[in-house]
């Protein structure tokens, strides 16, 4: 359920909303679990950065930019440079709100992993939400590298086998076929309607997710893959001090110096969380 200054949510509470948006608000509603929100217009971020996120997944699945290893990574060398590893730094000069607009708008120079695009699709979402200057000041060295994320996105793992649209999710396939390494598993972003975005398979089933999984497995496997309870969200409170319609100003806050360098395609984020040793 949804809850504001601690009563109960009323429709009308937030205003001009949409389909995907009336969908989030209803899901919420059915839940066991309390949403909790000092005003509606904190709510009302939520909403919008949840449908950019959606937005961000689909603009994905349409756009050329392809699924690829760390070492077959590519990208615009006019906004960043490729490193060793297969990241993506941020060029010196560059703003990086025109970066990441540029994965979208010349898509057919990128490639790279599932972590990696939902890190996209992530700073794509806030940027269309709290505008270009609150973005370029908060994320000004941004590095894109497996879930290697800025600590402004505030990145958390919960578990629970409720998801909300904007929601991103791993399937994960147990019994992967080692020679295709990628298959380990899936990072997704959650369409509602029971679709789900993976950059690689792009929009699917449930069902149809885990059987094209399931197609890369070693031979003689036995345990299928599956659609984990763990769900990956920003820290939306946050992020709303920084939207455009707000008092406070983009204030730059510790960055994340710890960057676990590996080559594990397609990892979930608690399994990037523990080769950091839980930073």
């Amino acid at each position: 359920m949804i809850q504001i200054a601690g009563n109960p949510f009323l429709q009308s509470d937030v205003w001009h909303i949409g389909n995907d948006e009336k969908m989030i608000i209803h899901i919420m509603n059915e839940s066991s679990e309390v949403y909790s929100y000092e005003s509606a217009d904190e709510l009302a971020f939520e909403l919008k950065l949840r449908k950019n996120i959606m937005l961000g997944a689909r603009a994905m699945n349409q756009s050329k930019a392809r699924f690829a290893v760390f070492e077959d990574s590519r990208c615009n060398p006019q906004y960043w440079h490729l490193t060793p590893v297969g990241g993506f730094q941020l060029r010196q000069g560059v703003e990086p709100s025109e970066a990441i607009r540029d994965i979208y708008r010349n898509s057919s120079l990128y490639a790279f992993e599932c972590a990696g695009a939902m890190l996209i699709i992530y700073y794509h979402a806030v940027l269309n939400v709290i505008g270009e200057l609150s973005f370029n000041k908060l994320f000004p060295d941004m590095y894109i590298y497996s879930w290697h994320a800025d600590t402004d996105l505030g990145l958390t793992n919960h578990y629970s086998e409720k998801f909300i649209p904007g929601d991103v999710v791993y399937f994960i396939n147990p019994e992967f076929d080692p020679r295709a390494s990628y298959s380990r598993g899936e990072n997704t972003v959650v369409l509602g309607n029971g679709l789900y975005f993976g950059h690689g398979p792009g929009i699917l089933t449930e069902r149809k997710m885990i059987r094209k999984l399931n197609s890369r497995r070693k031979p003689r496997a036995k345990q299928s893959a599956y659609l984990t309870d763990l769900i990956i969200r920003p820290s939306f409170k946050d992020l709303a001090k920084y939207s455009v319609q707000s008092r406070y100003h983009a204030v730059r806050k510790p960055q994340q110096s710890v960057i676990m360098q590996h080559n594990e395609s397609s990892i979930p984020f608690d399994r990037y969380r523990y080769m950091l040793g839980g930073f």
